[in-house]
C-alpha cells in the first residue's frame, strides 16, 4: 500500500469516528502540546543570547522561504508565464541527454565548458532563439498583467520602471534601483498573501 492510499484510509477512518472516540486523541494532543511548550521554554531559557538570536534568524529565514514558495505557487496558479530562457539554457536543453558524465553535476560542468569554447558564430543560433523567447515572454507578460489588472490584482503587475528596457551601460552603473524595485515586488507579494 502506498503512503497516499494509507493516508486516505486513515483520514476516512478518522471521519467515521464518533466525537466521543475522537476526544481521547484530542486530549492526548493537548497534553503533548503542553509538554512541548514546557520543553521548548526550558530549552530557550538555557540558550545564550547569541544562540537565541541565531535561532530567531533561522526561524525568520524559514518563514521567508515559506512565504516565497507560497507566492511562487500562487503565481503558477494564476498562470504567470515562464521566464525567457538564455542562450546557454537552450544549448543545455538540446545537448544534455547526449552529454557524457556520471552525475548531473558532471554533465553540467562539461556542457558549460563546451559553451565557453564555442565561437560567437556557433553561439549565434542559441542567442537568436533566446531573443525570440524573450519577445515571447514580454508579450505573454503584457497580456497576463492586463488580465491581473482586470481581476483586481495590481499588486502582481511589474512596475513601469522594470518594464522599460535599459541599455547595458545603464544597468552596469545603477544596480541599486533594480534591487530596490525587486524588493518592492516581494513586499507586494507578501501583502497579497496575507
Amino acid at each position: 500500500v502506498s503512503n497516499l492510499e494509507l493516508i486516505k484510509k486513515l483520514a476516512g477512518a478518522w471521519k467515521e469516528l464518533p466525537a466521543s472516540q475522537k476526544q481521547v486523541y484530542e486530549d492526548a494532543k493537548k497534553t503533548d502540546w503542553k509538554r512541548y511548550g514546557e520543553q521548548m521554554a526550558a530549552y530557550k531559557a538555557q540558550l545564550t543570547p547569541a544562540q537565541a538570536a541565531a535561532l530567531k534568524e533561522e526561524r525568520r529565514k524559514q518563514l521567508a522561504k515559506r512565504r516565497s514558495i507560497r507566492a511562487k505557487r500562487e503565481l503558477n496558479l494564476l498562470g504567470k508565464p515562464k521566464r525567457a530562457r538564455t542562450g546557454f539554457n537552450i544549448f543545455l536543453s538540446e545537448n544534455y541527454q547526449e552529454s557524457e558524465g556520471i552525475s548531473p553535476v558532471a554533465k553540467m560542468k562539461k556542457l558549460f565548458d563546451m559553451w565557453q569554447k564555442l565561437s560567437a558564430s556557433q553561439k549565434q543560433p542559441y542567442l537568436q532563439l533566446a531573443q525570440d523567447d524573450k519577445v515571447r515572454y514580454e508579450n505573454e507578460m503584457k497580456s497576463w498583467e492586463a488580465k491581473m489588472i482586470e481581476l483586481g490584482r495590481e499588486d502582481l503587475v511589474r512596475s513601469k520602471k522594470q518594464r522599460l528596457t535599459k541599455k547595458p551601460a545603464e544597468t552596469a552603473k545603477k544596480p541599486e534601483p533594480a534591487k530596490a524595485s525587486s524588493g518592492r515586488n516581494k513586499a507586494k507579494l507578501k501583502k497579497s498573501e496575507e
